[in-house]
């Protein structure tokens, strides 16, 4: 036991000293003051602070200048009917100096996605390739017409087509709404479950135009309300920033490329130079795909936002497993000897150092301790994040063993047949990132 408590001790010098600084609170886009982005204090984002310079050293007058990119916004949505509202609402109200749209595109929805998201255009607001609510989206081929048009609507509704063989139904809807969005400069990818700060649009354009990036995306705040979600959603930001540290990711000289798929602001020309959104069109880990392309010729940032929060719940530890068992065994690309190793390399790297601690003796006692108190110091700034106790950091092994357990979960669905389900949707076979 001595010497695997030696062993994983290394690891966790590893991940503290050379591993980018995963653990660390920031990057962030937000602005000073910002305390709580979870809704706890009412207002459209609950408790963010007064308008004032966003944090990182983005100057506000780098997108209050005469020339400001054109913005198209990107909403697929499936079934989302609960919380569309909030997030079309917000979008409408970015207080943006340029000229932007909102495209929200209805994947097939069961229930009242499209109705809703309509209600809210208002009279005469269906834009010129739309003449109708019921009509559905444009053919890709046919993009650039709207481009050509001076007739812009804040809120365009499209139903959209059936996804082709070898694309996923969000990409396709992503698709179909990146070719209504004309000559837009820039396209910001959101999900249906987020709600952004009037001044979100504005930061993250900001950001992108002072550092000439091509693509800027942000973890937005997740949702952290019940027991299940305190204790495994800040882990699973954790376990996100171990395996992609931000700072890695925005090194142009490192190779390591990532993105949140919450919010993505892509410039229109690196999309073209990787052959638009059809370059990632399989996969599921569509994010890290995406970033992945773009970084092999551009410069991409992540960072964490203060400005934008999912409004999907997770009530329970069943619906956070399915939702880490959805792509888990895909990142792993399907691989047995992958699965194996992520497997012993966690249970190294996260439950030998509390079973040393706790019954090991003398020297591998020493060292589990020490192990144990190093990974509980570098989850700290993730639980600050979501405001709980730093006594959370002490239970991270039993948290990693669930993630451990998703993992080997996702891959039995696999070989039992099961394949990747999604909003009613099978992918088998799909690909990761």
């Amino acid at each position: 036991m001595t010497a695997l408590a030696g062993l994983a001790l290394l690891v966790w010098l590893y991940l503290v000293l050379l591993r980018g600084q995963f653990w660390q609170f920031g990057p962030s886009l937000g602005v000073p003051g910002v305390r709580d982005v979870h809704g706890a204090s009412g207002g459209a984002l609950g408790g963010l602070g007064d308008p004032g310079q966003p944090a990182d050293g983005v100057r506000p007058s780098a997108v209050a200048s005469d020339r400001v990119p054109s913005v198209a916004i990107v909403v697929p949505a499936r079934d989302e009917a609960g919380v569309i509202v909030a997030t079309i609402r917000s979008l409408l109200a970015q207080d943006y100096a340029g000229r932007f749209q909102v495209i929200l595109v209805d994947d097939a929805s069961t229930d009242r996605t499209g109705a809703l998201a309509r209600g809210l255009q208002g009279p005469g607001a269906l834009g010129p390739g739309q003449q109708d609510p019921s009509a559905p989206a444009r053919a890709l081929p046919d993009s650039g017409a709207l481009g050509r048009s001076q007739q812009r609507q804040p809120l365009r509704v499209l139903n959209g087509t059936p996804p082709p063989a070898g694309w996923s139904g969000k990409l396709w809807a992503v698709a179909q709404g990146i070719a209504e969005a004309g000559d837009a400069e820039m396209l910001l990818l959101t999900d249906a479950d987020i709600v952004h700060d009037p001044r979100h649009l504005s930061a993250l354009v900001a950001r992108g135009e002072q550092d000439g990036l091509d693509l800027v995306s942000e973890m937005v705040a997740l949702a952290c309300n019940g027991t299940a979600e305190h204790a495994l959603v800040p882990a699973f930001v954790y376990f996100f920033q171990l395996l992609y540290p931000f700072a890695w990711v925005n090194d142009p000289l490192r190779a390591t490329a990532a993105a949140a798929g919450g919010t993505m602001l892509i410039r229109r020309r690196a999309l073209d130079r990787i052959g638009g959104i059809a370059a990632v069109r399989a996969a599921l880990i569509d994010d890290v795909a995406l970033a992945r392309a773009v970084k092999r010729g551009g410069r991409i940032w992540l960072g964490h936002s203060e400005l934008a929060r999912s409004v999907r719940p997770y009530p329970g530890f069943a619906e956070i497993w399915r939702m880490v068992a959805r792509t888990a065994y895909v990142q792993l690309r399907y691989s047995p000897l992958l699965l194996a190793a992520t497997t012993l390399g966690m249970a190294l790297t996260f439950v030998m150092p509390p079973a040393a601690a706790s019954f090991g003796h003398g020297a591998a006692r020493v060292l589990g301790v020490l192990a144990w108190g190093g990974m509980a110091w570098s989850y700290l700034p993730t639980l600050r994040r979501f405001d709980r106790s730093p006594a959370w950091a002490v239970v991270l092994p039993l948290v990693a063993l669930f993630y451990m357990a998703a993992t080997i979960g996702s891959a039995l669905d696999h070989y039992r047949g099961r394949g990747v389900r999604w909003k009613q949707r099978v992918y088998p076979g799909a690909v990761g990132s």
